[in-house]
């Protein structure tokens, strides 16, 4: 199991759009990934809705989890796509 934290950036926070780009990248990966922020259980990044329902805004900190499949690559794309995105 792989983790790293990550300040959101975006001026809106994880909303439709982002949420939506960020389910959409961890289905297309064999490693179960997870975001999670303090006071919060941890959610299924694959799940647009519970995602959002997070209500993850600009300057929160999350932590991000991947676990399981190959790990040390899922781990660097997810990486780069909260730095690219997020």
């Amino acid at each position: 199991m792989k983790h790293f934290e990550y300040m959101i950036t975006d001026p809106i926070g994880i909303h439709a759009r982002p949420a939506g780009l960020l389910a959409k990248a961890a289905k297309a990966l064999n490693s179960v990934v997870t975001v999670g922020k303090p006071g919060t259980e941890p959610v299924a990044a694959s799940r647009l809705m519970a995602l959002m329902s997070m209500g993850i805004k600009h300057g929160d900190t999350v932590t991000v989890t991947v676990d399981g499949g190959d790990e040390d690559t899922n781990f660097q794309l997810m990486k780069r796509f909260f730095e690219e995105n997020l």
